[in-house]
C-alpha cells in the first residue's frame, strides 16, 4: 500500500520541484545588467526607486469629464514615463480619482516629480492691448510679475502633433521644438497673422513662460518655446508635451523614495539575516534529530526553493519585509517539523516500530499542524487586504511560504521517510533529548493569580496605548514626512536641531539610527526641501545623501489608521471563530482573551520603549496573533485528543497533562523561532528593527499567553461535556 502510494508522491513532488526550478531560474540578473532580467523582482526598498500615490483633482471638472480624468491620467503619466526611460514602471487606477505609480531605479525624486505632477497645458494667447477694460485674463509671469492677455486661447497643446527638446540657434540655449497638427498649424497661423508686430504669450500650466514679438505670420505649424530652461528640464516639457496634458491638476497623497545605496545595504542587510538563520535552525535540527533532522533540512530547502518559485509565478515583489517573511517562514516550517517529530519520539517512547510511528506520529499531528497554519494565513490574508506598500509583500511571502510549509511537512517530509523505512528497512530513529518528560508540573496551580496577573498588566498596557500612543503615530498613521540622512561624518543630534530650529522646524523629531553619522528626521509633510536646503546651507563642510523618504498626507494617514484598527479587529474576530467552529465555547474564548493579552502587550512594548507605532509594527502584531493562536491550538488539540481517550480525571488535571505532553514542543519551537528573530534584530538592519523587535516580545508573550491565560480561561469556563470533533 505504501509503496503504491510512493509511485504517485514521488513524480508529484519531482514535478513541483522542477515547476518551481523553471519558474524561478534565473532568481535575478546574471549579467550585471540589473534585477530586471531575474525572475524575481526586488521591491523598491531593495532596488532603490519611488511609490507615489496620486489624486486627481476632479473638482472643477464637468460631472461627464470627472468620470474618466483618472483614466486618462494614467494614459498620461504612462506615455510620460515610458519615454522618461524608466523599466518596470507601474502605473494604475485606485479607487474613483486615486492613482498608483511605482519607478524602480529613478534617483532624481525632483525631477521625476517635475515630470509626472506637471499638468502640462500649453497655450498661445495675445497680450491684451486694453488691459482689464478688454476683458482680459491676468496671468503670471515666470520671472515675476503678471500680465492680461486676451480671454479666449485660440491654440492649444492639445493641437500638438510633436514636441522635442533643442537647442535655439542664437545663444545655444535649451528650448522645445513643436509641431502643430493641421487643425493647430492652421490656427496658429490665423493668430500670428492677427498679431503681427504684437506680444504672443506661451503659457505652461497658467504661468507664462515668455512673450517674444510677432515679427511675420508663421504659417508652417512650428513654433519654439523657451523659457531659462536646462536641457532635462527642456527634454522633460517635450516629453510632458507630447504626451499630453493631465484632465486636472494632481496633488501627492504620499510618496516612499528610496536611494540605491540604501537598497543595497537592505539587501546586504537581508542576505545575512538570511544566512544566519538558516544556519542557526539548520544546525539546530540536524544536531538535535540527528537523521530526523537531516530529513527536516533537505525540506526545507525545498520549502524556500517552492516559495521562490511561487512568488515568481504569482508576479510577487520580494521587499526586505518580504525577506523577513522568508526568515519567519524558515521558522514556521521547522515548527511544523518539530511537532511531527515530537509525535513520533512519544511513539516511539511506548515500543512501536519506526514505520508504525512515522505513520501515527503524522496521524496524530496533522490537526495541530492544519489549524495552526490556516489560522495564521487568516491573519497574513487581513494583513494583506489592510496593508500597504512592502507590507503586502510580506503577508504575501508569509501565505506563499505557509502553503509550502505545508506541502512539505506533510508531504515531503513523510515521503521520505516513508522510503527509509520501506526500501532501506529503517529500524531505528535515533534523537538526542534535552528535556526531560514532564507529566506533573501544576501549570494551572497558579492560573488564577497569573490570570489576574495579566489581566492587570492588560489594564496598564491598554491605558499606555490610549494615552502615549497618539503622540508615537508615525508617518503612516498621522501624515508627515520621514527623512534619512546619512552624512559622511559624525555628527551631533543637537546641531541638526538647532539647523531645523532656524527654518521653523523646532518640533521635528531627531533619531540616531545605525551608526553616528545616520539619522531619521520626521518633520510635516511635504517639507523634505526645507530640511534639505537648511542642511545644504548651515551645516558647512557637512557631506549627507538623503538615503531615504516617506510622505503621507493626512488623508492617507488617517485611512491607514482606520485599517489599522480594522485589521486588528479582524484578526482577533476570524481567529475566534475559527477556533470556535473547530474547538468548544470554552476554548474560543480562551484564544481570544490571549491573543488580546498578546497583542495588547506589543503595542504597550513599542509605546513604553519611544518606538513608532506603524504599518510594520501592525505586521508583527498580526503575525503574532497568527504565531500566538499556533502555539494555542497545539496544545488545544492535545486537550481534545486527551478528552477523547475517556481518562478518568478532571477538566482542570486533563489539561495540566495536556500541557506538559506538549511542553518539549513548545520550547523547541520557541528557540528556532527565536533564533530566526534575534538574526533579525542583529543583522536585519534599522528598517526592519521596528517589526523583529515586537515580534520577539510577541512571540515570548505567546507561550505565557497560552499557559498561563487561555488554559486558565478554559478551566474556569462553563464545561462542555462532548468535545466538538
Amino acid at each position: 500500500m505504501m509503496m503504491r502510494s510512493l509511485q504517485w508522491r514521488l513524480p508529484l513532488i519531482a514535478v513541483v520541484v522542477a515547476a518551481c526550478v523553471w519558474f524561478v531560474t534565473p532568481p535575478f540578473d546574471t549579467d550585471g545588467a540589473g534585477p530586471k532580467e531575474g525572475k524575481l523582482k526586488l521591491g523598491l526598498d531593495l532596488r532603490g526607486g519611488m511609490h507615489l500615490l496620486l489624486r486627481v483633482k476632479t473638482e472643477a471638472l464637468p460631472v461627464e469629464e470627472r468620470k474618466t480624468a483618472a483614466e486618462r491620467a494614467v494614459e498620461v503619466i504612462r506615455n510620460r514615463i515610458d519615454q522618461f526611460g524608466v523599466s518596470e514602471p507601474l502605473i494604475q487606477q485606485q479607487g474613483f480619482d486615486s492613482l498608483l505609480v511605482q519607478l524602480p531605479g529613478v534617483s532624481d525624486r525632483e525631477r521625476a516629480l517635475a515630470l509626472i505632477g506637471r499638468t502640462a497645458h500649453l497655450e498661445f494667447r495675445l497680450v491684451s492691448e486694453g488691459g482689464e477694460a478688454d476683458g482680459a485674463v491676468e496671468f503670471k509671469r515666470q520671472e515675476g510679475g503678471s500680465v492680461w492677455l486676451e480671454p479666449f486661447a485660440p491654440v492649444e497643446g492639445k493641437m500638438l502633433k510633436n514636441a522635442a527638446q533643442d537647442l535655439s540657434h542664437d545663444f545655444m540655449e535649451p528650448v522645445v521644438n513643436l509641431e502643430f497638427n493641421d487643425e493647430g498649424a492652421k490656427k496658429f497661423g490665423e493668430v500670428t497673422s492677427r498679431g503681427v508686430g504684437r506680444q504672443l504669450a506661451i503659457i505652461l500650466d497658467d504661468v507664462v513662460l515668455s512673450a517674444p514679438v510677432i515679427r511675420e505670420p508663421i504659417m508652417n505649424g512650428d513654433a519654439i518655446v523657451s523659457g531659462s530652461f536646462t536641457v532635462d528640464q527642456a527634454r522633460d516639457l517635450a516629453i510632458s508635451l507630447k504626451a499630453g496634458a493631465l484632465p486636472a491638476p494632481i496633488e501627492v497623497l504620499e510618496e516612499r523614495t528610496v536611494g540605491p545605496s540604501l537598497g543595497k545595504d537592505s539587501i546586504d542587510q537581508g542576505v545575512r539575516a538570511t544566512l544566519w538563520a538558516g544556519a542557526l535552525v539548520v544546525g539546530f535540527m540536524l544536531v538535535y534529530y540527528l537523521l530526523g533532522g537531516l530529513i527536516a533540512n533537505f525540506a526545507l530547502v525545498i520549502n524556500i526553493l517552492i516559495l521562490g518559485g511561487l512568488l515568481a509565478y504569482f508576479k510577487g515583489t520580494l521587499t526586505l519585509p518580504g525577506i523577513a517573511g522568508i526568515i519567519l517562514t524558515i521558522g514556521m516550517a521547522v515548527d511544523t517539523n518539530i511537532l511531527i517529530m515530537e509525535r513520533i519520539r512519544e511513539e516511539l517512547s511506548i515500543g512501536k516500530s519506526v514505520s508504525a510511528a512515522v505513520a501515527a506520529g503524522y496521524q496524530r499531528a496533522f490537526s495541530a499542524i492544519f489549524d495552526s497554519h490556516v489560522t495564521t494565513v487568516l491573519t497574513a490574508g487581513i494583513l494583506f487586504y489592510c496593508g500597504t506598500g512592502p507590507v503586502r509583500g510580506f503577508a504575501m511571502t508569509l501565505i506563499i511560504g505557509i502553503v509550502a510549509s505545508l506541502f512539505t511537512g506533510l508531504f515531503v517530509t513523510r515521503a521520505i521517510f516513508d522510503i527509509a523505512t520501506s526500501v532501506f528497512n529503517l529500524k531505528t530513529l535515533p534523537m538526542l533529548k534535552f528535556l526531560p518528560n514532564t507529566r506533573h508540573i501544576p501549570f494551572l496551580k497558579v492560573g488564577k493569580v497569573l490570570t489576574l496577573l495579566s489581566v492587570v498588566v492588560m489594564i496598564f498596557g491598554l491605558g499606555a496605548v490610549v494615552t502615549r500612543g497618539s503622540r508615537q503615530l508615525g508617518v503612516d498613521f498621522s501624515g508627515g514626512t520621514m527623512q534619512e540622512y546619512q552624512f559622511k561624518q559624525p555628527i551631533e543630534a543637537e546641531k541638526l536641531r538647532e539647523t531645523l530650529k532656524t527654518v521653523g522646524l523646532e518640533a521635528a523629531t531627531i533619531q540616531r539610527v545605525g551608526s553616528e553619522a545616520d539619522f531619521i528626521i520626521r518633520t510635516p509633510a511635504h517639507t523634505e526641501k526645507i530640511v534639505e536646503e537648511a542642511f545644504a546651507s548651515q551645516l558647512k563642510g557637512a557631506s549627507f545623501e538623503r538615503v531615504r523618504l516617506e510622505t503621507v498626507g493626512p488623508l492617507v494617514g488617517a485611512d491607514l489608521r482606520n485599517k489599522a484598527i480594522l485589521a486588528m479587529i479582524l484578526s482577533l474576530v476570524v481567529v475566534f471563530i475559527y477556533v470556535r467552529i473547530r474547538f468548544e465555547m470554552s476554548f474560543a474564548a480562551g484564544a481570544l482573551f490571549s491573543l488580546f493579552h498578546d497583542a495588547i502587550l506589543c503595542l504597550a512594548f513599542v509605546v513604553l520603549t519611544g518606538r513608532e507605532l506603524s504599518i510594520s509594527v501592525l505586521a508583527a502584531v498580526l503575525t503574532v496573533v497568527g504565531y500566538s493562536v499556533n502555539d494555542t491550538i497545539v496544545i488545544f488539540d492535545r486537550i481534545r485528543e486527551n478528552n477523547r481517550k475517556g481518562l478518568k480525571m478532571t477538566q482542570e488535571q486533563v489539561i495540566n497533562l495536556s500541557l506538559n505532553e506538549t511542553l518539549s514542543r513548545t520550547i523547541l519551537t520557541t528557540l528556532t523561532v527565536l533564533m530566526v528573530l534575534v538574526a533579525l534584530v542583529l543583522f536585519g538592519g534599522p528598517v526592519i528593527n521596528d517589526f523583529a523587535t515586537t515580534m520577539l516580545v510577541g512571540v515570548v508573550s505567546g507561550v505565557y499567553s497560552t499557559i498561563c491565560i487561555a488554559c486558565p480561561v478554559v478551566v474556569a469556563w462553563p464545561w462542555k461535556k462532548h468535545l466538538r470533533k
